[in-house]
């Protein structure tokens, strides 16, 4: 059963990797190419990032119940296709007509994607809270490597080769999950419906629209800011963000356990104040050394913050995993574009520092927000792997932090001293607190740390062989030179020289990736191993 669920857990994280990368590309490079190369103006580019973002609002309640109806991966997988369609379109673009309707199609397979694929990552939390915080570094690394490819490529096929690149990457996404062997997992309308699920959730919802909004306003000021006042060029800017995808990448799981060690409340109110503290420094920075810094102060609280979010929506709504997922993301959604809009405004009227101060401001009003919110919503302040519970359930009564949990479906809460003698009680069953979660300890990472081997075997093997034809990166590297930063960084010569340089850093993090969860895993253990009255502590 462990090793089915490592498996799903493999091909979620793969087809998020593969699907997110695409998505981030487009978005950073949407506005630059659609004025460059199509001469559209700023209102014609406005109103094809509106036109995603309100299809994306319509299908995001139909994509919930379209997956809380039929077999999760099939309908993200659906969604991948669909965006496949629409990154295609923009490839092939050559007006505004069909650039419109790549939004459109855009805006679509998103929702169903990205709806569908939490939906039945929500599925195996109950089991090991740890799935969230697995996705999104599977995002992060998505990302980055997705950026590194794609800057390779843009001076060579310019951004239609790219977006082409883009769409076999969402093909290859939904190969992976048809390919999964998945539960079809469909769940009943509950008799509240969409209503008292929502107006349950409200006071966690409205928190994430704030800090959405924010963060969208900040971000957008960010590129603005390195644009007009460093004078970046594309690729420029795309290196400033890269040690934040990176922390997206390398972070999360290591972050959940701090989670769990403080818990979600104090978690979710530090968050916000590391996100503003970035607004802050973004107002007044220098140099854009000392905004890359902040940057990964920013990315270390989106780290923290989102996967809390989902879960705990997924937990609570008592709505379909399909269905709540959907919620949350409109929310989000929400916020970003109402962020992005106010920046925009904010940003004329008074220029950088007005929309950093009201963006700080709000981060850091909604940090003690969100602390009440998740007490309100019955949250589990520190969650423990349960047996699963059926979707569409009731949600269960979450303990407080220092009273005992009380049972119900979905997660219990694991307290200071809710057992007798250093037992954590969960489900009506007493567990020894030192003991590891399902699926936990170093025997789950280690079929990770295999496939680096084997990746790396991989690698030695197509190295030789273009070392033989004279086009191996790591061969020049070591062997040629000397080589200006420019070689190392951006374009080595020739396409397969390229690749392999990719490729050969997608390596190196990926080792260090599954070395770390590897070490980590180690540390926990010895950690849990002394007595019993201190583990209960």
């Amino acid at each position: 059963m462990e090793e089915t669920a490592r498996r799903a857990d493999r091909v979620h994280c793969w087809a998020a990797g593969l699907a997110r990368g695409p998505a981030e590309v487009l978005d950073f490079l949407l506005p630059l190419w659609a004025g460059a190369a199509l001469g559209l103006s700023p209102t014609a580019i406005g109103a094809l990032v509106a036109a995603e973002t309100f299809v994306s609002f319509l299908v995001r309640p139909v994509a919930g119940v379209l997956a809380d109806r039929l077999r999760r991966t099939r309908v993200a997988a659906a969604g991948a296709v669909v965006s496949a369609v629409a990154l295609a379109g923009y490839a092939t673009a050559t007006g505004f007509p069909t650039a419109f309707a790549a939004a459109v199609v855009g805006g679509a397979g998103g929702a169903l994607f990205w709806v569908a694929l939490r939906a039945r990552v929500a599925q195996d939390a109950p089991e090991n809270p740890a799935v969230f915080a697995r996705l999104f570094s599977a995002e992060g690394t998505g990302t980055w490597v997705a950026f590194v490819v794609a800057l390779t490529l843009l001076p060579k096929v310019r951004a239609p080769g790219v977006f082409w690149a883009g769409a076999a990457a969402c093909v290859a996404a939904a190969a992976v999950l048809l390919g999964a062997d998945d539960d079809t997992a469909t769940t009943p309308a509950p008799a509240g419906g969409w209503g008292p699920a929502t107006r349950r959730l409200r006071p966690l919802l409205l928190v994430v629209g704030a800090v959405a909004a924010a963060e969208g306003a900040v971000s957008l000021v960010l590129l603005l800011h390195l644009q007009q006042r460093f004078a970046l060029d594309v690729g420029e800017i795309a290196f400033v963000f890269l040690p934040g995808f990176v922390v997206y990448s390398l972070a999360p799981e290591y972050l959940h356990g701090l989670v769990g060690r403080i818990g979600r409340r104090r978690a979710m109110t530090v968050a916000p104040i590391c996100s503003g503290a970035f607004a802050l420094a973004l107002a007044w920075a220098p140099t854009v050394w000392v905004i890359a810094v902040a940057w990964v102060l920013a990315a270390v609280s989106f780290t923290v913050a989102v996967p809390i979010e989902q879960a705990v929506v997924a937990e609570r709504s008592g709505l379909g995993h399909g269905r709540a997922m959907a919620v949350y993301e409109t929310a989000t959604l929400a916020g970003v574009t109402v962020g992005t809009l106010a920046a925009g405004l904010l940003y004329d009227a008074g220029g950088l520092v007005v929309v950093c101060l009201a963006s700080a401001t709000l981060l850091v009003g909604a940090a003690p927000l969100a602390r009440v919110a998740l007490r309100r919503v019955g949250a589990a302040d520190r969650p423990v792997p349960t047996a699963a519970a059926p979707t569409g359930a009731p949600p269960p009564v979450a303990a407080e932090p220092d009273g005992p949990a009380r049972t119900g479906d979905g997660f219990r809460s694991a307290v200071r001293g809710g057992g007798a003698d250093g037992e954590r009680v969960t489900g009506g069953q007493d567990v020894p607190a030192g003991s590891a979660p399902a699926g936990g300890g170093a025997g789950a990472h280690r079929p990770a740390l295999r496939g680096w081997y084997a990746h790396l075997g991989v690698y030695l093997v197509a190295q030789t062989g273009l070392a033989v034809a004279g086009v191996s990166w790591p061969v020049e590297a070591l062997l040629s030179g000397p080589h200006p930063a420019e070689w190392f960084w951006n374009s080595s010569g020739g396409l397969l020289v390229d690749v392999g340089r990719i490729w050969t850093f997608v390596l190196v993090l990926d080792g260090v990736w599954s070395v770390g969860r590897l070490l980590l895993s180690r540390h926990r253990r010895s950690s849990g191993s002394g007595s019993p009255a201190r583990r209960g502590r």
